[in-house]
């Protein structure tokens, strides 16, 4: 069981473990309004950012999967998040399943980035994990969340209010 997010390269991106020069670029990404809209809805005050950065980091040794951050492959520099979860929501639909999640600063929207990241964590999550399907849920109105989805393989299931609002839940099984 890994312990450490491995490393993945794609085209553009370097899917990898969080480090703490990270911190200052994660606590501005997740300050920003037009991030946090859909997840959140609020921007994040800054010991709230890193300690959730924090606790993504310990999904590894815990779960055995977690979240990468999405580095440009060229500098290095963190432009996102993402990966595998499970944050025990209250969510039936997410029990005992795999829930993939992804974010990007505000600035790397539209370019496929998260498509490009999304299929290399589902590529590995495909080989190494035994799930027979792995989940999302994406807030309404999140139109290029729900196109991301869609190139995935997430097909929607349902919807639930446990959250304290409606988020629409999604599923993809393994291989797509």
């Amino acid at each position: 069981m890994p312990t450490l997010a491995p490393i993945i390269e794609t085209a553009r991106l370097r899917l990898r473990p969080g480090r703490l020069a990270d911190k200052d670029t994660h606590i501005a990404m997740w300050a920003d309004a037009r991030v946090t809209r859909f997840i959140g809805g609020e921007p994040r005050a800054p010991d709230v950012s890193w300690g959730k950065f924090l606790s993504a980091a310990g999904l590894w040794p815990v779960m055995g999967f977690g979240y990468w951050v999405f580095a440009d492959k060229d500098t290095d520099k963190l432009i996102g998040m993402g990966g595998l979860s499970y944050f025990g929501r209250g969510i039936a639909e997410l029990e005992g399943l795999p829930e993939v999640g992804w974010a990007f600063d505000a600035d790397h929207w539209g370019a496929g980035y998260a498509t490009e990241a999304m299929t290399a964590v589902l590529g590995w999550a495909d080989a190494k994990l035994d799930a027979a399907e792995v989940r999302c849920i994406i807030d309404p109105g999140n139109d290029a969340s729900e196109r991301v989805a869609a190139k995935l393989g997430f097909r929607r299931i349902g919807e639930s209010d446990a959250l304290g609002h409606v988020v629409e839940i999604y599923s993809r099984p393994r291989g797509g």
